[in-house]
């Protein structure tokens, strides 16, 4: 039979490719890029979050309406930001939108104010930030491409553990790049696996020249692990057994070593921009909101509304930008995962779990937490509601310290009241508040308000809670066993390599290290051998009864998975394999621990903000204000308003008081303040902290948020009591 030639063969199989292409209706320049697409564009829509889509969409509409194109330099930077975060969107799509975007708010805003309010703060205010948006809209990709960094870039060491683990016995690159995605969480997963999609869609011939290509991405940020992956490549090519180890030993301590110095540098550098977001974020709005009280009472037309855009948008966003660029320089790290992400069994943990003999009832957390808020806001709206339907009733305490009701604006006898509105005391008669009626004043509104920004940081602060509660549980048994999990793999391997086998190694381990919970854990895996007549792998990995179920961790399956690979190749393999995975595990955790120390006094730092000096700072803030505005609003009562002479002088200096702000709505506006600012520094401390850590981030939300609202509420009732008395005590007196 004649030799069949390459070029020949080719021809063959184009010649039935295009047959089988022709019969099956597929394009002839598809090729295998449709398995590449396919897998892809599954890959964005699971993880890609919706307002990157959303966002995706809007720089393409802009792009089509007004092509602005990017200087060149900007231009190259914008494609690696946009190759980094997965967005389908062009530069000259995002510089489009960065002008057409905040033109469209400008517009809008204006039409909206022109029409619904008078004068021309919302307008100078809609100009103002929609200038301030162009900024961060043409620089946003590259906000996304660092959060996607940071996530990445806290699985690094873990990624390399896991990849210098796999190929201490089986010098296989692809298998261990596989390996190492399997057991790591998005987003690193993600590029990892696009590693290997890239070579079997035949986009690079090698996994090498694949891997290469990837790392590249990274070279600004993570020199580190390059270097670590490019000592994983050597190894490779290494002829000796101790060589090829000793370089995936030096890959791993390169990621340990430069990680810590990163960090050790970021930590010091952190001092400066925390400092300035304190000050601009926390201590200068404090100190604004003390001489407020004194501005809206000798300014008319300083509105409520004025200061909740101040400081319920403003200031909320200008915090969370600066927190936002903090964190973006964050350098490799660690980060833990949301199990209940990872592992689906998981999911029902979010839930609130109630046991009713045979029933188990699975709550959404959301609606209890919708259900709390909303009765609190509409206590706190009782005020506004009372006047609405019921306008001048209100209850009284007169001369006599008697309590009563009364059905008008004003009563002669009146020395508290309780809801407090009133006509306006302005005698500009151009002016718009002339004759309306204003308030509420009152002492009881003012306390009754409090339940508005109590019921949303409880709402916010309850849902976050319950909704981490069970599964931080899980998380927090899991590092207890991570922790002592190296002397156990210790034991473990040196029982292997005594020659006995795995299924009486485990029973051993279990016997020398019970009531520890990785004895625990041996006991498991003991017990489905004996019992269950399982193998060692089922009795691990078994998805009903195995030892993974009870003890979830990437680490302990990673390096349960690594013994199964290996003891295929006898104990003495497995022990070596066994014996170094304990000695990685004991090294990452001692760095982590440095780590830890050298962002303690950070930390503790802002921890003390968010848990004490921000809620009673704000809630004595608001005890003076309650007291200024009782006095400056019944001073001028005090003053003759008719007569010549020295009387005309009186009457002159009251008229300088105006109505000013209700403590009601004043209160309403700080107090949403702290639950954002709680919100705002709580996220940042975490991801100073922990990184990229959903699961911490909403368990410390549900603490702090609900700690440090009831704190503020607690310190501002008693501090509104006392300085209303004093304030009673002053007016007493003048009178």
């Amino acid at each position: 039979m004649p030799e069949i030639s390459r070029k020949e063969m080719i021809e063959l199989l184009d010649k039935y490719r295009s047959k089988i292409e022709k019969q099956l209706n597929i394009p002839a320049e598809r090729g295998s890029k449709v398995i590449f697409s396919r897998e892809y564009q599954e890959f964005k829509k699971e993880y890609i979050p919706k307002h990157l889509s959303i966002y995706e969409k809007c720089c393409n509409f802009s792009e089509k309406l007004l092509k602005i194109k990017a200087n060149k330099e900007k231009e190259e930077a914008l494609n690696e930001s946009i190759r980094i975060s997965h967005l389908n969107i062009t530069p000259t799509g995002i510089v489009s939108f960065s002008i057409l975007g905040p033109v469209a708010f400008i517009l809008i805003s204006i039409i909206l104010s022109l029409l619904l309010t008078e004068g021309m703060f919302f307008i100078v205010i809609s100009l103002f930030i929609g200038l301030l948006l162009i900024g961060p809209l043409a620089t946003l990709p590259s906000m996304i491409a660092n959060n996607w960094r940071m996530k990445a870039s806290n699985q690094m060491v873990l990624s390399i553990f896991y990849v210098v683990t796999y190929m201490r016995h089986t010098s296989n690159l692809e298998n261990a790049i596989n390996f190492a995605a399997e057991h790591l969480a998005p987003p690193l997963s993600l590029d990892l696996k696009k590693i290997l999609w890239d070579v079997e869609t035949e986009k690079y011939g090698s996994i090498k020249e694949s891997l290469d290509n990837y790392l590249v991405t990274w070279r600004k940020w993570n020199m580190e692990f390059i270097e670590a992956f490019h000592l994983i490549e050597s190894s490779l090519y290494e002829s000796s057994e101790t060589r090829r180890v000793e370089l995936l030993d030096k890959s791993l301590d390169v990621m340990l070593e430069e990680t810590y110095e990163k960090m050790l540098h970021y930590a010091h550098n952190l001092q400066s921009p925390i400092t300035m977001l304190h000050m601009l974020g926390v201590v200068m709005p404090i100190l604004g909101l003390v001489v407020l009280p004194l501005v809206v009472s000798f300014m008319e037309g300083v509105k409520w509304y004025y200061l909740a855009t101040l400081y319920n948008i403003l200031l909320p966003l200008g915090v969370f930008y600066l927190a936002k660029n903090i964190m973006s320089t964050r350098p490799t790290g660690y980060g833990d995962t949301d199990i209940s992400e990872t592992n689906p069994e998981f999911k029902k943990y979010k839930n609130i779990l109630v046991n009713l003999g045979p029933l188990h009832l699975k709550i959404n957390p959301l609606w209890f937490s919708v259900s709390i808020a909303v009765l609190f806001i509409l206590i706190g709206l009782t005020p506004i509601l009372m006047h609405l339907f019921s306008p001048g009733f209100d209850i009284i305490k007169d001369s006599n310290n008697k309590w009563g009701t009364i059905n008008s604006y004003t009563e002669e006898n009146a020395k508290t009241y309780l809801i407090g509105y009133k006509v306006s005391t302005t005698e500009d008669t151009n002016s718009p508040l002339y004759g309306k009626i204003i308030g509420p004043f009152g002492i009881g509104a003012t306390i009754l308000s409090l339940f508005i920004p109590l019921g949303i940081g409880l709402g916010l602060g309850l849902y976050f809670k319950l909704r981490s509660r069970n599964v931080i549980k899980i998380r927090e048994n899991s590092k207890k066993l991570e922790k002592e999990f190296a002397s156990a793999l210790f034991q473990l391997g040196n029982r292997l390599g005594d020659g006995i086998p795995a299924e009486l190694a485990f029973e051993r381990v279990a016997s020398t290290m019970e009531g520890t919970i990785s004895g625990s854990f041996f006991q498991v895996v003991s017990m489905n051998i004996r019992k269950l007549g399982m193998s060692v792998k089922m009795a691990i990995f078994n998805p009903k009864t195995g030892a993974l179920v009870y003890f979830p961790s990437r680490i302990i399956e990673s390096s349960m998975r690594v013994l199964i690979e290996s003891v295929k190749k006898g104990p003495k393999i497995a022990a070596q394999a066994l014996l170094n995975i304990a000695r990685y595990i004991k090294e990452i955790h001692r760095v982590d621990e440095r780590l830890n120390d050298l962002m303690a006094e950070i930390i503790s730092s802002m921890k003390s903000q968010i848990r004490f000096l921000t809620p009673v700072i704000t809630a004595i803030v608001i005890g003076i204000t309650s007291m200024v505005t009782s006095i400056l609003g019944k001073l001028g009562n005090l003053f003759p308003k008719e007569g010549g002479g020295e009387a005309a002088g009186l009457g002159g200096v009251a008229t300088m008081f105006g109505d000013g702000i209700p403590t009601y709505y004043f209160q309403i506006v700080v107090g949403i303040y702290v639950v954002q600012v709680i919100y705002i520094l709580t996220i940042l401390t975490n991801s100073i902290e922990n990184g990229s850590d959903k699961l911490g981030e909403r368990y410390n939300l549900g603490s702090n948020l609900t700690k440090s609202t009831l704190l503020y509420t607690i310190i501002s009732f008693i501090v509104i009591i006392i300085f209303n008395i004093l304030a009673a005590a002053v007016l007493k007196g003048s009178a």
